[in-house]
């Protein structure tokens, strides 16, 4: 399979096919709790969603520059059959996660696609396992447990400000949910579309080495913002396509919530997800929406929280970085029979 121009163009359109299925398959998190608590209809709450995605899409590149040089060496993408490789290790797992509605983690299956080529290619040796555990898997850990923890807390807070108020006030929340949406949308766009920019600045790199790219191109990692157009552009497409069986879940599976309660969870969501994207830390919306849900409800009462369907949603997290390595590398030995001299 001789390097192309046609092979890069594949590439980058099947990575911005992933910003699509991010966009509708983790977008909902950004919109879940206005639907499920009716502060906004899907078709409003969507629009919005898409709009602050494509905003936030262009506040950061720490989480971009972390998946070009931080998980894999070189070495390991220095072709653009491997990051196609590693783009259907990422993909297939979201699709079957999405048939299930389970909220699973995009960024946990780009990065489990990265390893999984990293490992076939080159070996234990292609993955900077510094990075993997420092960026990816201890955030991914901490994040939840911060989730949990600061939803609760701010909970509290907001029940103790409001406890000589009128039952009614609840009502006013629905208003301060349009804002907690676009606050919830603009810092998954700051985080989540970073992912394919990376993947997409890893080929045009990649291509420019090898000199398929015109040599008037010099090669570097810095994120066009070519680059920053396109994957803001189709992430808020996906997001417009809906993702309504994580949304079914996301906003009435795990405990049944009012506004008070989703503006509360989706304000530490948002929180947390921007405070890792200025620091680089591809972390997963998914976690953090979910986990700040759970503390959110805990606050009525320890069973008010649908622990069984949270313990499939843990299964899944768990599952994801595995899974998508072990799809990658499959795709890796797949492509090798097309092209042997991978």
């Amino acid at each position: 399979m001789q390097e192309t121009l046609f092979i890069l163009c594949a590439v980058i359109i099947i990575a911005l096919a992933f910003d699509y299925v991010n966009g509708f398959h983790d977008a909902a998190n950004a919109i879940a709790t206005s639907v499920s608590t009716r502060s906004l209809s899907p078709g409003k709450a969507v629009t919005i969603a898409a709009v602050f995605n494509f905003i936030g899409a262009f506040l950061f590149t720490g989480v971009a520059k972390t998946i070009t040089s931080g998980i894999v060496v070189g070495d390991a993408t220095n072709r653009q059959s491997l990051i196609l490789a590693a783009l259907m290790g990422a993909i297939i797992w979201n699709i079957i996660t999405w048939y299930f509605g389970l909220p699973s983690s995009s960024s946990h299956a780009l990065v489990g696609g990265l390893v999984g080529v990293g490992i076939a290619h080159v070996g234990s040796q292609g993955v900077i396992w510094s990075g993997v555990v420092n960026k990816v898997i201890a955030p991914g850990l901490i994040s939840p447990i911060i989730g949990i923890f600061f939803g609760y807390l701010f909970m509290l807070a907001i029940y103790w400000l409001l406890r000589n108020a009128s039952s009614s006030i609840e009502n006013k929340f629905k208003y301060a949910q349009w804002f907690s949406c676009m606050l919830m949308a603009f810092s998954q766009g700051s985080n989540d579309a970073q992912k394919v920019m990376g993947i997409i600045t890893l080929a045009l790199f990649s291509a420019s080495t090898a000199g398929i790219i015109s040599s008037d191109i010099q090669p570097t990692t810095d994120v066009l913002w070519q680059t920053k157009f396109a994957c803001a552009t189709t992430i808020a497409l996906g997001t417009s396509a809906g993702g309504w069986r994580i949304i079914k879940t996301i906003g009435s599976k795990i405990v049944r919530l009012k506004p008070i309660n989703g503006f509360v969870a989706d304000a530490t969501s948002a929180s947390i997800i921007l405070s890792a994207a200025a620091l680089g830390m591809p972390i997963s919306t998914t976690h953090v929406v979910t986990s700040s849900i759970m503390g959110v409800g805990a606050v009525k009462r320890f069973n008010a929280v649908r622990w069984s369907v949270a313990g499939n949603i843990v299964g899944a997290w768990v599952m994801t970085l595995p899974a998508s390595a072990f799809i990658a590398w499959c795709s890796y030995y797949v492509i090798k029979l097309i092209d042997p001299g991978l």
